[in-house]
């Protein structure tokens, strides 16, 4: 008779175990994640994405220093005002803050982020009805500490210059066309973990803190980022064109420096 139960509490407990590792969620569950919570949204309510929106990343990235991550909201019945890109693992976690204008609605962003280690990304998004939540699991190690492509002469000796890229034709839409486009940045965004490779010293870090794109006067997004964002920052979104003939991008890095062009549509 005992063998009988214990042989049924066996059973019961390895039918149970796909239905409990079905309700884990690396996302919320996640001592990393626990420690970090107050620090990035102190005591505010933070709920799932539930179809608001999702997040593109690879599960095992190519390239740690350049790591692909796609924002992509499913559901317009909800305004993404905000995006806090967070990777939990990174010696600095929160790798920007954005700010959404109305013309980007619905989002549909990508970037490139450094991951230093196994690590859910998550990005929370801010809306009328608060935040709401989703991510990724991405393998990747070393992306914080990747040498740069160039040694520091090169990478400074072009630094600042932008080019757009503009993909298809204005795809119609009720009231105005919908773009997409790609806004490249040269700039080196030294996260202060690498070593030069001739004298092995580490590299101060020196990265693009801050990021305005406007289309006349209407502010598309704006950024403010720390080191987890890519050597090179390039971003790609689609937004709805109200026929300014240009994007004007304006940046700002941790060195004081400004840098801002007027990028013609007709060139991209």
């Amino acid at each position: 008779m005992d063998r009988t139960w214990r042989s049924a509490a066996l059973l019961a407990l390895w039918l149970a175990a796909p239905l409990a590792a079905a309700e884990t969620n690396p996302l919320t569950d996640s001592p990393t994640w626990e420690e970090l919570r107050a620090d990035v949204l102190g005591d505010a309510d933070i709920a799932p994405a539930a179809g608001l929106f999702t997040v593109e990343a690879p599960y095992r990235a190519e390239d740690a220093a350049t790591v692909p991550i796609h924002i992509v909201q499913t559901d317009d019945a909800l305004a993404i005002e905000t995006a806090t890109v967070v990777i939990d693992e990174n010696p600095s976690p929160v790798a920007a803050e954005f700010a959404f204008g109305s013309a980007m609605a619905p989002v549909d962003f990508e970037m490139r982020i450094r991951v230093n280690q196994y690590s859910n990304v998550r990005v929370i998004a801010g809306t009328p009805e608060g935040l709401r939540m989703d991510g990724r699991f991405v393998k990747a190690s070393g992306g914080c500490s990747a040498p740069a492509t160039k040694d520091p002469a090169q990478a400074l000796a072009g630094i600042g210059q932008m080019k757009l890229r503009l993909f298809g034709d204005a795809a119609p839409a009720i009231s105005t066309p919908r773009r997409e486009a790609q806004i490249m940045i040269r700039h080196p965004n030294y996260s202060g973990l690498q070593r030069d490779q001739i004298t092995q010293l580490f590299i101060p870090a020196h990265f693009v803190d801050h990021l305005e794109v406007w289309q006349g006067d209407e502010m598309l997004f704006s950024m403010d980022g720390g080191i987890s964002i890519s050597e090179n920052p390039s971003f790609r979104f689609s937004y709805a064109d109200n026929g300014s003939e240009t994007l004007r991008v304006l940046a700002t890095d941790t060195e004081g420096n400004r840098f801002e062009s007027e990028l013609p549509k007709a060139e991209g």
